[in-house]
Parts: C-alpha cells; structure tokens; sequence
C-alpha cells in the first residue's frame, strides 16, 4: 500500500490485529509493513516508533468500552458492568495486559473511560479522593485476573513456536504441578474431589465473587462516617 493511501486508522486497526494474534513480541514495523502490502518506511511516516504504535493501538481498544449512564442503575451494578466490560477488554486483547507492564499508556480513549469511572463513584456519594481510591483499586482487581489470560497466551505461543504442540507440553506441565500439590493437605483434598479441574484453574465465577467483595468494601465506606479529626493539643 503506498505512502499516500495509507491512514494512520489502517495502521492502528492492523497493528491491534497483529497484537491479539502474535503478542507484544511478534510487533515489528516490518511485520506490519508486511501486513498492510507496504514498505515498513511507509509506516514511519504515520507513527513515530513501536512504542508510539503500542500506545495507539492501546488507546484504540479503549474506544470498545461502553460507558454507561451512572444515573440509569445503582452505582454497584454500574460500576460492576465497567468492570466486567473492562475485563473483557483485557481477555480479547490479552497484549494489553503486557503493554502495562512496559509501557506508560494514555490518549484520549482511555482518559475519556477513567474520567468516566470516577463520575460513576462520585455520584455515588464518594468524595474525590474516596473516588479515585475506589476506582483504582477496581482496576488493579481487573487488570490482575486478567493477567493470567495474558500469560496463557503468551505461553501458548512460546510453546507452539518450539515445534511440540503447545497442548502437549501445558497438559505436561500441569501433571507436574498437580503432582507437586498432592504433597500438600488442603490442595490435595480439593483436587480429590469429583468436581476437581487443573491444578491451576480458578473456581468458578472467582471474578464475579471478588468484585462483588471488593465492591462490598468500597460500600462500607460510604456508610461509614469519616473519624472525627484529632483535638489539637494546647
């Protein structure tokens, strides 16, 4: 594709597809430029460096996030919906989780979702500071159940990339793990059980039951009154 018909929106769309499909690591200007039909130096004219194509292709699947009228429902269904929808994200483009990690990422995608969010606690009742704790402490829940997502991914790769099929070598590696556990008393009786799954699996709907906890919390603040500040000594 020529310099003069490629668009920075064809850029970013095609750098998100390379992304969910091969990683962080699989991102190269060449590759894209490959993917596109042009020259990577085409590219070049359109985005500044890799970094500055994370960046983009970040903010970009920020745009996916709905955001919800925080008048239309309780603030904890709200807020329970943006942080679903927020994982979501993370679980279609597990890169993301990643990019976290390496990358200081901004844009107006992802500044219009966080303004968003801490309207949705204001309006609850939560001062601004009480806001932005809540808020953060929301996101780190999600972006850490999304990071084992993130890492199977990667895994999953890696291992296919080695030449044995990636289902092989993970079903080897969870016997193996399985096989530690049983040493210990409480994951043995669980992995015992009918119902028991891979070592490493989560229990059931864990991610619903944590935020609902977490989001239990946050709501004792509210009926919580502030303590009174200190008597200042004479």
């Amino acid at each position: 594709m020529p310099r003069d018909t490629l668009t920075r929106e064809q850029i970013v769309h095609a750098a998100v597809e390379l992304l969910d499909a091969e990683g962080l690591e699989g991102l190269s200007m060449r590759t894209l430029g490959r993917r596109l039909n042009s020259a990577a130096t085409a590219v070049y004219w359109h985005v500044k460096n890799k970094d500055n194509l994370v960046l983009l292709a970040a903010d970009h699947v920020w745009g996916e996030l709905a955001l919800p009228d925080p008048d239309s429902a309780d603030w904890r269904t709200t807020a329970a919906t943006m942080a679903t929808d927020l994982y979501g994200m993370f679980a279609r483009h597990p890169w993301l989780v990643q990019a976290f990690t390496a990358h200081v990422l901004y844009g107006e995608g992802k500044s219009r979702h966080d303004d968003h969010t801490l309207a949705v606690y204001e309006a609850a009742g939560f001062t601004s500071g009480q806001a932005d704790q809540a808020a953060a402490a929301v996101f780190t829940y999600v972006l850490g159940n999304a990071a084992g997502a993130a890492a199977t991914a990667s895994l999953t790769r890696n291992l296919t990339a080695g030449g044995t099929t990636a289902q092989e070598q993970l079903q080897g590696a969870m016997a193996q793990a399985q096989e530690i556990a049983m040493r210990y008393p409480r994951l043995r009786t669980r992995l015992e059980t009918p119902a028991a799954t891979d070592y490493a699996a989560s229990p059931d709907h864990a991610f619903e039951y944590g935020l609902q906890a977490l989001l239990d919390g946050l709501e004792r603040q509210l009926s919580t009154p502030d303590p009174a500040p200190p008597a200042a000594s004479i």
